[in-house]
């Protein structure tokens, strides 16, 4: 895992983290989903606000793939109440903390948000199996043990970034 730099945590309210991958069908529902259960089970879900987004329209207000809830249900995890949305300007700006699931959804996230600084993050960095610039592959043209592969690889970043998250949050 890398020496990722996180933004402060504000004192006043939840911090706001999105994770962005293509269509939010995915990748980053699964995201949302494993730090929402974990951030509970640390007691830590009144100081963080959980959501995800899509670089793309295409699946708006649609459920999540089929696949992924399938997974996340394997895992113990409900993902049947997502609803994908697509990310635009104002989003990437109230977010403190933008987590995208490959590199180009940091670029494209950068072209939404040029200042982001270290309020843009790649999840692998927090992933211990990762070398910290590693994508998680999209799994939406693969079968269901594809979709088990990334969501293992989503939870092990999850709760590194929850970990690197969580001294901030308790203060």
């Amino acid at each position: 895992m890398t020496n990722v730099r996180l933004p402060p945590v504000p004192g006043d309210r939840p911090l706001r983290v999105e994770f962005v991958c293509t269509g939010n069908i995915c990748r980053s529902p699964m995201a949302e989903i494993v730090l929402r259960e974990h951030a509970a089970r640390r007691g830590l879900a009144d100081r963080i606000a959980i959501g995800s987004w899509g670089t793309g329209d295409w699946h708006v207000g649609q459920g999540a793939d089929e696949r992924t809830v399938a997974a996340l249900d394997r895992a113990g995890f409900d993902g049947t109440a997502h609803r994908a949305r697509a990310i635009d300007g104002f989003a990437a700006t109230e977010a403190d903390l933008l987590v995208a699931l490959d590199r180009s959804h940091v670029a494209a996230l950068r072209g939404l948000r040029p200042d982001a600084g270290e309020r843009l993050v790649l999840l692998r960095a927090f992933d211990p199996e990762a070398d910290g610039d590693e994508d998680v592959p999209d799994p939406y043209w693969s079968g269901p043990d594809e979709f088990d592969r990334v969501l293992a690889m989503i939870t092990r970043s999850v709760d590194g970034l929850l970990d690197a998250l969580e001294p901030a949050l308790r203060s």
